[in-house]
């Protein structure tokens, strides 16, 4: 054995020694991201991968990894191809009962795993998408067969919202009450009310059952149903401690002040008054009770019939009668305009402003000796103070602070207005003010903002946060947008509600090292005016950081083929597949050994072999260099070739191999044009004329040949000498023929124009004959 033959034998044993190969199973047709409407069906197709792999001895296991539990898809299903034993279908599709909701998942990560038998695993990955449906959808356990159940107690207050239905979408939605045969009641909110005059006492549990019907503008429809069950509740009767009550005021008593209390036992006490029935002086708090004047009192008396009821069961009630005497006095109360002070000013309305100036008189009408001083909580009683008449703000009114907040941005005081005697005569004038906000703030951003990427991030991938700050309440309520928008000049997206930047394009690193983004920040809800907003610009930085390149990546990296020299200049022999870093834009291909007498030839990464008389069966080991056409220091990759070449009249060995490349030929696409001439029309007349004047003249010289022999028969004007010739030679030919009767001789006598063979030529012919210049005149027409 020669040394050829050693090596040969080296790298068969190479061939088939176990893991001196890269035998891995290939994922093909692999959708990156894949869109899903949460309307989608159980069953429904999400995706189909094809599984490649390197030997048919069993059918591969792909499985699904990385997702949460209770994940909407099912177990993939792997289907062989009659067409390729080698190649499986893995079909991915939604499980049974599974419920898509954008506003929760808009996007599941699917890790796929795939590993065929006695091959290397291989995973990959899948972004799926759910994007928002167009049908109406009831949320469970509403639309659920058994629906939703509220329980509630008997003693509910009336009209008190039970339960709200709340489909998505929201917003120009309709609802309607299917059965009407209950006290409830549904408004176009979906808002289920309890009955105006309450649930009924019962010691048992009532139930209600409410199937509701909802629709929004576009058609869409969807329904369900509410179990309403109210439980019986002990409570105690509404009375009264006392059936009279007997009150005497003064009659300095000035409006909104409290003349007495009444007070009743029981749950749910709400608290009315009968009579008089359209009371003028008095009024009635219905929560506790309290009794005040509504303006100045005059009426030495006045009975006043008092109700307490239950709120929840209005039947349930009780009555009093208070009876009020009023003092007499010399002197009244001040009285003064307005009597009660709301309104509403801005946060930034400056110290010392004035709010409101009061026009206040004694019983006198005068104003000289009144004095004013204000009463209420503690810090309400810090932010005014009185100039006079004058409310004045004693101090800033912010909006964005903590203590305006716990207010309710509400503020409350009383202002008193007392005069001068004995007993000294007051007057209250409540005070309400609302705070209104006021946009002050610029939003502001963190400086050199700065992210670090991998160029090879995946579509969806998170960069990080833009947070900004906003001073103004509520804090913080910002709106987040990427100037220019996502492009291929900046892949990447922003979300508008928390700030997140994400990847929605490829990255390029030989072409940005970095992007600058642009990302404006916008307040919102900081103003009574929704159109004055302040934005600012932040600028962040992402920078890329670029993978390694890596050598080239060729499968398999040795191969044993078989081929047959046959008719032709050159024949296939493989092609090479290789696979670089994602930086390479292309792999360069050389024949780096092996290629004795210049026999194979490289054309990008197709092997072809150069034919020649080849006397016996030969063996080529090739050893061909693969390297990236970019990047420094420049990687390679071998791949080593045995080729064995049969002559044709050689008998070729069974192939043992286990690769085998096959080649893609490209279509062959035979074009045949078919030249089709369409003449005009004028050219289509002229050749029909000349036709027929070439049929008119070819049938006047055949017309010529037949009737050659009966011109002797004519008779003619002139009687020359050469008549007398003819004739004479004419009775020579007769006596000297053997065939005295034959039909082409003159027998001296007159020929009927009937016996020639075609007459009407003959005519024609005979008219046509006798106008043309230079032709022999006759002097009879043919009989």
């Amino acid at each position: 054995m020669g040394m050829h033959g050693r090596f040969t034998f080296f790298l068969l044993l190479s061939l088939h020694a176990p893991g001196s190969s890269v035998r891995a199973t290939a994922l093909l047709d692999l959708p990156r991201v894949v869109t899903l409407s949460e309307d989608a069906m159980p069953g429904t197709h999400v995706a189909k991968v094809t599984v490649a792999c390197r030997n048919a001895s069993g059918s591969p296991n792909v499985t699904l990894y990385g997702i949460e539990p209770g994940h909407p898809f099912n177990s993939i299903a792997i289907s062989a191809d009659p067409m390729e034993r080698t190649t499986f279908q893995a079909e991915i599709t939604l499980r049974a009962g599974a419920e898509l909701d954008a506003r929760q998942v808009n996007q599941y990560t699917l890790t796929l795993w795939a590993a065929c038998p006695e091959e290397d695993e291989v995973q990959d990955h899948l972004f799926v998408q759910v994007t928002r449906g167009q049908t109406l959808r009831c949320d469970n356990p509403f639309a659920s067969a058994e629906g939703d159940v509220v329980q509630v107690l008997a003693d509910v207050a009336p009209r008190t919202p039970l339960y709200a239905v709340l489909p998505q979408p929201l917003g120009g939605l309709m609802f309607r009450l299917r059965n009407h045969e209950t006290p409830l009641t549904l408004t176009h909110q979906g808002l289920v009310l309890a009955p105006a005059n309450g649930f009924s006492p019962s010691k048992d549990i009532q139930t209600f059952r409410l199937e509701i019907e909802v629709m929004d503008r576009h058609g869409h429809n969807c329904s369900g149903f509410v179990r309403v069950e109210v439980l019986p509740s002990s409570r105690s009767r509404v009375t009264f401690p006392e059936a009279q009550w007997a009150v005497t005021v003064p009659k300095s008593l000035g409006p909104l002040e409290v003349v007495t209390q009444v007070h009743a036992n029981g749950d749910n006490v709400r608290y009315a008054i009968l009579a008089p029935v359209a009371p003028a002086l008095f009024t009635i708090n219905e929560m506790t009770g309290e009794i005040c004047s509504t303006q100045q009192l005059e009426v030495a008396h006045a009975r006043l019939l008092v109700q307490a009821y239950n709120v929840l069961h209005p039947n349930d009630h009780a009555i009093a009668t208070v009876n009020i005497t009023v003092q007499g006095s010399d002197q009244w109360a001040p009285s003064c305009v307005p009597a009660i002070f709301v309104s509403q000013v801005p946060e930034t309305v400056s110290p010392g402003s004035t709010l409101v100036t009061l026009r206040c008189a004694d019983s006198s009408g005068t104003e000289r000796h009144l004095h004013y001083a204000l009463e209420g909580p503690p810090a309400s009683r810090s932010i005014f103070h009185m100039e006079g008449p004058r409310l004045q703000v004693n101090t800033t009114l912010d909006y964005d602070s903590e203590a305006v907040a716990t207010m309710g941005f509400q503020l409350t005081a009383t202002v008193v207005v007392t005069a001068e005697g004995q007993p000294p005569q007051s007057t209250r004038v409540p005070v309400f003010l609302t705070v209104t906000p006021v946009n002050e703030f610029t939003p502001v951003c963190p400086s050199g903002t700065t992210f670090t990427m991998t160029e090879t991030a995946a579509f969806g991938s998170s960069v990080g946060y833009v947070t900004g700050t906003d001073r103004d309440y509520p804090q913080n309520s910002l709106e987040y947008r990427l100037e220019g928008g996502p492009g291929p000049a900046q892949p990447f997206s922003v979300d508008t509600q928390t700030g997140e930047i994400r990847v929605v394009g490829p990255l390029d690193s030989k072409r940005h090292k970095s992007y600058r983004l642009s990302v404006r920040l916008t307040d919102a809800h900081n103003d009574v005016d929704p159109a004055k907003r302040r934005s600012s610009l932040c600028e962040v930085t992402v920078r890329l950081q670029p993978v390694p390149d890596q050598a080239p990546v060729c499968t398999p990296e040795l191969q044993e083929l078989w081929i047959v020299a046959g008719p032709g200049n050159r024949q296939p022999v493989t092609r090479l597949v290789c696979q670089g870093s994602p930086s390479d834009a292309a792999l360069t291909y050389a024949i780096a050994g092996g290629n004795k007498d210049g026999r194979f030839q490289l054309e990008g990464n197709t092997i072809f072999y150069l034919l020649n008389d080849l006397p016996e069966p030969r063996t080529y080991v090739l050893l061909v260099k693969v390297w990236s056409s970019a990047g420094s220091p420049r990687r390679s990759t071998v791949v080593a070739l045995v080729v064995h070449v049969t002559p044709r009249s050689t008998p070729v060995p069974p192939s043992t191999t286990t690769w085998q490349t096959v080649l893609q030929k490209d279509p062959l696409v035979i074009m045949h044009t078919v030249a089709v001439w369409h003449p005009p029309a004028w050219f289509v007349a002229v050749l029909t004329v000349s036709s027929a004047l070439l049929l008119v003249t070819l049938a006047c010289m055949v017309w010529r040949l037949l009737c050659r022999n009966q011109d002797s028969g004519k008779f003619l004007l002139d009687k020359s000498s050469s008549w007398d010739v003819e004739e004479q030679r004419g009775v020579e030919e007769k006596q000297s023929s053997p065939h005295a009767s034959s039909p082409g001789q003159f027998d001296g006598r007159a020929q009927d124009p009937r016996e020639c063979p075609v007459p009407w030529i003959c005519q024609t012919c005979a008219v046509w004959r006798t106008q043309l210049p230079g032709s022999h005149a006759w002097a009879v027409p043919i009989v």
